[in-house]
């Protein structure tokens, strides 16, 4: 093989880890039958929430995923496959399920990696359901919120009472 050649895969194969240390999500996901403006419509959506869609050599992604011990990732990684890289442990299966829903059985989620660690089609269609990073703050400041109001609507009735 070509010297030139080597080092360009080894390249992209220190791109792919760059990338991967970087999110905390890695949407695996088949893209057969995409037109390229339903493609740039997805990574249009992706860029929106901090996500980014990359299309590599399946050979690559495997040694990427066996330098960041990945078990399980190189079972996936068969046919036309887009790696999609999130920041947030949500948002790329979000969308990626999102869209999915649209094209039909054009975009398949295969699974993927949330927080370093393998995870099925099943595993990553359930992180997709999960409210994003602001929904679940917000449910949480409700929750601290909650007792607080009870005991001034408490006070407030007892004041009006007398």
């Amino acid at each position: 093989m070509n010297k030139t050649v080597l080092e360009a895969k080894q390249n992209l194969v220190k791109e792919i880890v760059s990338k991967a240390k970087e999110s905390e999500a890695i949407v695996v996901a088949e893209y057969r039958g995409l037109t390229v403006s339903q493609i740039q419509e997805l990574r249009r959506a992706l860029r929106k929430e901090d996500a980014t869609m990359f299309v590599y050599k399946n050979s690559l992604v495997e040694r990427a995923s066996k330098e960041l011990g990945y078990d399980g990732l190189d079972s996936i990684l068969t046919g036309p496959n887009a790696i999609i890289f999130s920041k947030d442990v949500c948002a790329g299966a979000k969308i990626t399920r999102k869209y999915a829903k649209r094209y039909g059985d054009v975009l398949i989620i295969k699974g993927g990696v949330v927080e370093g660690k393998f995870a099925d089609a099943d595993m990553m269609n359930e992180v997709a359901k999960l409210p994003g990073r602001d929904g679940l703050l917000s449910m949480l400041l409700s929750c601290l919120q909650a007792p607080v109001r009870q005991f001034a609507c408490t006070v407030k009735a007892v004041a009006d009472a007398k």
